[in-house]
């Protein structure tokens, strides 16, 4: 990962970041202070829905920390650093007690030639979610895959519906037999199809539900016109994303800081 870090070129991936800033930005259910930081708070205790995207001034490094412990106090949350940070961020964070968690790979696909046909799987399909009641089976099918609880379930389809109103966004629903048993969302923003939250009910992995999924949202980037697909894949994901020609090109640093 570090070897790949060193030889990616972080302007050009100005309109992919900027994507997955939107998308999580996204979860934040307030107002969002400057402070130096970009930051959401969804109130979810799950650290994926709550954090700092980027730190805006460097010099205000230490007074930033303070302002986003203070401001995230009472759920988990997570520091991403990426290229839109500035440099020595991470080790900035570690100076004020960050931790470094995980290191995630982000993947780049152009769409400038089509994902192929749909994958022939009998009795399974992808289509849109577009109303109240898909929109709760498509939470509970995600939340349950990231091993979240069910008495946040209520919390999720509520902020998901809020943000139901912002046209950037195409949830897909993978289907089988009229229930719902993988998920993905789609943020079309800056040019780039950013591909968030792809999963898979357990009793139906290696059964061609995500590679149903990822050839979906594929074709919706191409429909609306953007010109890369870009995700954060996970250790799991990155060998079916590495089949629809995906190239990791640069990663994001996740910090916490224990209390």
């Amino acid at each position: 990962m570090r070897e790949m870090l060193s030889r990616a070129q972080p302007a050009r991936m100005a309109p992919v970041f900027a994507n997955f800033r939107q998308y999580l930005l996204g979860w934040e259910t307030g107002g969002r202070p400057g402070h130096g930081v970009d930051r959401f708070r969804s109130g979810l205790a799950a650290p994926q829905f709550n954090g700092v995207v980027r730190l805006v001034q460097p010099s205000e490094a230490g007074a930033a920390v303070a302002v986003a412990r203070r401001e995230l106090a009472g759920v988990p949350w997570w520091w991403w650093v990426g290229p839109d940070s500035p440099a020595d961020t991470a080790g900035l964070l570690r100076r004020h007690g960050g931790r470094e968690v995980a290191s995630l790979p982000v993947m780049v696909r152009s769409l400038a030639r089509p994902a192929g046909p749909p994958s022939a799987h009998p009795g399974l399909r992808v289509e849109e979610v577009r109303d109240a009641r898909r929109l709760a089976e498509l939470v509970s099918t995600y939340r349950t895959s990231m091993g979240i609880g069910s008495a946040l379930q209520d919390a999720m389809v509520h902020i998901e519906s809020r943000r139901a109103d912002n046209g950037d966004i195409v949830r897909l629903a993978a289907l089988r037999e009229g229930r719902v048993v993988g998920t993905t969302t789609v943020i079309a923003a800056h040019g780039v199809a950013g591909i968030f939250l792809v999963h898979v009910a357990e009793e139906h992995r290696r059964q061609g539900v995500g590679v149903a999924l990822t050839a979906a949202a594929l074709r919706v980037g191409r429909e609306r016109g953007m010109d890369v697909a870009a995700l954060v894949a996970s250790p799991a994901g990155e060998a079916l994303y590495r089949r629809f020609d995906f190239t990791p090109v640069w990663g994001y640093r996740l910090f916490d800081f224990p209390a």
